[in-house]
């Protein structure tokens, strides 16, 4: 903050300037009848009607400012009737004072204010000419109306273009407010997606491990029920470590892609018959944490249905990076029900996987070759 604008602040704090002006208003308004001598009783009346219509005016702005600029638009008017009249210029000050700040309201219209400022200006002319003033007063007093009007008016823009920036201000926050809020959200969806990713995944093939294990304990069979368990414990360690890497991943941290594929087919060639094949073409980039997420899931679902519909075949994980994009694929031979492993649970589905990379304006398809031999997954997703 400049230190203009601190002190302007500051001022604005111990006193409005809207209370200022009006203050200085009354003192001028005060001095001019307590030093005019004026004996005509009527226009004694006109200068009380106008005082009351200001006090009026004051005590009602901060509530109610368009009852209280008609009264102002009044309390202008009175003193025009007696310009011609008075034996001194009391009457022109209090025009002075009540239209100058008549025409810097910002409620009435622009309409409003013109038509204000018409009337003062007749009704002054008219009191000079029926009252025979110098060609100097009927020139003079209306042109000095005109000038009142351009300097209110002139206020009354600057605070029109005050009050524009300060809800534009306002506004701009609350936006700001909002899209941290939104931001927020998305975020707290984003790691519920993960987990619940995750753990669905591991939990899943856990169950069914755990399963097999009690079918094989009622059957008698302590060794193939304890092989189970010796797998069970090792997806359990398996589902902790991915759950650790999905918070990794969310906080930032994670490896690069190429390393947390290699990572993933290590982890499946570790847990599945047959081979997986990684590749890498083009120079490796840094991604997002939630597009190398979705991809490296994509890749995960993958590998888990290949498993579960050609056990023991070899599947090819290609990861590209081309201009502007970076696109995995995975190529593996599709089997027949009668050879899929029983041993598996289906992953968490290829449509979670899709809507995932809608967020990051990544597209994912998945096709089976002309032959039928072959099922092939691309997910790809823009830098």
């Amino acid at each position: 903050m400049d230190p203009m604008s601190g002190r302007r602040h500051f001022i604005d704090r111990l006193a409005p300037g809207w209370l200022v002006v009006q203050f200085l208003g009354t003192g001028m308004l005060v001095v001019a009848l307590l030093t005019a001598s004026e004996d005509t009783l009527w226009i004694w009346g006109l200068y009380a009607a106008s005082m009351l219509s200001w006090i009026l005016f004051i005590a009602l702005h901060p509530w109610y400012p368009r009852a209280a600029a008609a009264l102002l638009a009044f309390s202008a008017l009175l003193p025009t009737l007696a310009v011609g009249e008075a034996a001194d210029t009391t009457a022109v000050i209090m025009l002075c004072v009540l239209l100058g700040r008549f025409t810097s309201l910002t409620s009435p219209s622009g309409q409003t204010i013109a038509a204000v400022t018409f009337s003062c200006l007749a009704c002054t002319w008219i009191s000079c000419t029926l009252a025979d003033r110098p060609l100097s007063d009927v020139l003079g007093y209306p042109l000095l109306i005109l000038v009142l009007t351009l300097l209110g008016l002139n206020r009354r823009q600057q605070q029109l273009r005050t009050d524009q920036a300060e809800q534009l201000l306002d506004n701009t926050l609350l936006m700001q407010q909002e899209q941290a809020r939104a931001a927020a959200l998305a975020e707290r969806t984003r790691i519920a997606r993960e987990m619940h990713d995750v753990l669905a995944h591991s939990l899943g093939a856990l169950t069914v491990q755990l399963k097999v294990a009690a079918a094989l304990i009622e059957k008698g069979d302590s060794e193939g029920a304890m092989a189970r368990v010796l797998r069970s414990n090792r997806l359990a360690d398996e589902g902790l470590a991915e759950a650790r890497n999905a918070v990794a991943a969310l906080r930032g941290d994670i490896p690069s892609l190429p390393d947390a594929l290699k990572q993933l087919v290590e982890t499946h060639d570790s847990n599945h018959p047959g081979e997986v094949g990684l590749s890498l073409s083009g120079e490796p980039r840094r991604l997002s944490p939630t597009a190398a997420v979705c991809l490296v899931q994509s890749a995960r679902e993958a590998l888990t249905n290949a498993a579960k519909h050609a056990p023991g075949e070899r599947v090819e994980v290609s990861l590209d990076y081309a201009e502007g994009s970076v696109r995995l694929t995975v190529d593996n031979v599709t089997s027949s029900p009668a050879h899929q492993s029983p041993d598996h649970v289906p992953g968490y589905g290829l449509t979670g996987i899709r809507e995932r990379l809608a967020l990051v304006a990544g597209t994912l398809t998945t096709e089976r070759t002309q032959s039928g031999a072959r099922w092939v997954l691309t997910a790809e997703v823009p830098e």
